[in-house]
């Protein structure tokens, strides 16, 4: 018989969610933070719904939907000189890789208030560099791998989403002012963390994460074009899921030069 022995293909449509934004993006406190670490105007969050059930196993078929369906196109930007362009090209290609997501505490966070990167006072303890002229023990724990600190987190904690947005928001963008105390990096996490993720009670009144996340990025015929269109590890998108709501969360951030105005 014909097509005998071809699985069913699973499609997704979506439909975008511009009256859905979140409170990070409204907080006074949290604005003035990114825009201190040049990542204001460059950081974005867009919610779409989405119309069949999700399962993990799916995500690569759910993000090349996704980057090629006419409603989601239109929404895409990148930045050029400082301001958000559509993409130039249609999206050919996707990868997609899953990306854990099941911490509800900030306790992965614990283990760096006891080995040397912070002061008792909570102050990050400076060190010299080759290189930056302006470094500390918080940031070398983050970027090399041969720091006495790296393995104060674990290697799968390291993996987390939880701590891929941290080291995301230390590391900021272009012009970045890194902070003296560790507090506004964990508090801006946290806020963050909590408006994209979603959790659930089980019959125990257990709690969980109930979104899936994974790391996206979208080439064109001449290669990257989303997010960016040059590899950086500063320049991030992650597609976050909720399939309770069918919903899911474009989280993007183009390096660069931050806007210097609220």
């Amino acid at each position: 018989m014909a097509g005998e022995g071809y699985a069913f293909e699973q499609t997704f449509s979506f439909i975008p969610l511009p009256a859905k934004s979140f409170s990070f993006q409204q907080d006074k406190d949290t604005l003035a933070l990114l825009m201190k670490w040049s990542m204001l105007g460059r950081l974005s969050a867009q919610t779409y719904s989405f119309d069949s059930n999700f399962q993990p196993y799916s995500c690569e078929t759910f993000a090349s939907c996704f980057f090629k369906d006419p409603q989601v196109i239109p929404t895409l930007r990148n930045m050029k000189a400082g301001v958000w362009v559509p993409l130039e090209r249609p999206v050919v290609s996707v990868s997609a890789e899953l990306v854990p997501c099941t911490k509800i505490s900030m306790e992965l966070f614990d283990p760096i208030y006891s080995c040397g990167i912070l002061w008792p006072s909570g102050h990050v303890v400076k060190c010299f560099h080759d290189i930056y002229t302006d470094y500390d023990e918080l940031r070398q724990m983050l970027q090399e791998e041969d720091s006495e600190h790296y393995n104060v987190i674990g290697r799968m904690e390291r993996k987390e989403f939880l701590f891929r947005l941290f080291k995301h928001l230390c590391l900021g963008g272009e012009l970045c002012q890194y902070e003296d105390t560790i507090e506004p990096y964990l508090s801006t996490t946290k806020k963050i963390y909590k408006d994209l993720i979603s959790v659930q009670k089980d019959a125990d009144t257990k709690i969980s994460v109930v979104s899936t996340v994974f790391k996206v990025s979208a080439y064109d015929e001449s290669g990257l074009c989303f997010p960016g269109t040059q590899e950086e590890e500063q320049t991030f998108a992650y597609l976050i899921v909720d399939p309770v709501k069918r919903n899911v969360t474009l989280f993007y951030h183009i390096y660069g030069v931050g806007s210097f105005s609220l």
